[in-house]
């Protein structure tokens, strides 16, 4: 990967899904021309999330300077990747159109005061964007109507920060949703998904 740009994982929780533990990571992509933060985790439990055991590590509590983060990417706006939004007010947070419509609107969809806490700042997106040279944002429709990836430019085949349009590995192994048969359409050198420690790194 070029020194020019660079994908840093951070780890901001764990929940418990079917008895396994299954962390949380937010990617922070280093710019020459600024600083994104794709999605931005979780800082505290809530009684709709009690069966998922969720213990956050907030942002505001690891090394990060959050003031030094340019833009924000909502890949999506479940809870567990909105809510730290509102540890940046004023910051541009890059999301659907369809996906913030979706959030507001459908019951039983996320934890809706930690969409649109104090201080927010959506751009909504309509389909493709690029946010710096080299980086830009691609919907991928299955996880969620509004669900985006981040595709960075990071040599001869793409870095692709995918959110929860797969879950787990085996999901890119044998796609099934348009989102996944998209990430792979890209040939990607590596993806990193919200729900692993490690990138899914392509065998082509």
């Amino acid at each position: 990967m070029p020194a020019a740009i660079r994908i840093t994982p951070i780890h901001v929780g764990d929940l418990s899904a079917d008895g396994k533990p299954m962390p949380v990571y937010v990617h922070l992509i280093e710019h020459p021309e600024g600083r994104v933060l794709v999605d931005t985790g979780f800082t505290e439990a809530h009684p709709a999330t009690a069966d998922l055991e969720p213990r956050p590590y907030p942002l505001d509590t690891q090394d990060l300077d959050l003031a030094s983060v340019d833009f924000v990417v909502n890949t999506h706006l479940h809870f567990d990747h909105c809510g730290g939004n509102h540890l940046l007010p004023g910051t541009p947070i890059y999301v659907q159109r369809q996906e913030l419509d979706d959030a507001r609107t459908l019951d039983d969809y996320t934890i809706r005061e930690w969409v649109d806490p104090p201080g927010v700042n959506y751009v909504p997106v309509d389909g493709e964007h690029e946010l710096l040279p080299g980086v830009r944002l691609v919907p991928a429709p299955g996880h969620t109507r509004g669900s985006q990836i981040v595709v960075v430019d990071t040599g001869e085949r793409p870095t692709i920060i995918a959110g929860d349009t797969a879950v787990w590995f085996g999901e890119l192994e044998d796609p099934q949703t348009e989102g996944q048969r998209l990430i792979l359409s890209l040939h990607p050198e590596h993806v990193w998904i919200s729900h692993e420690h490690t990138a899914w790194t392509s065998e082509d």
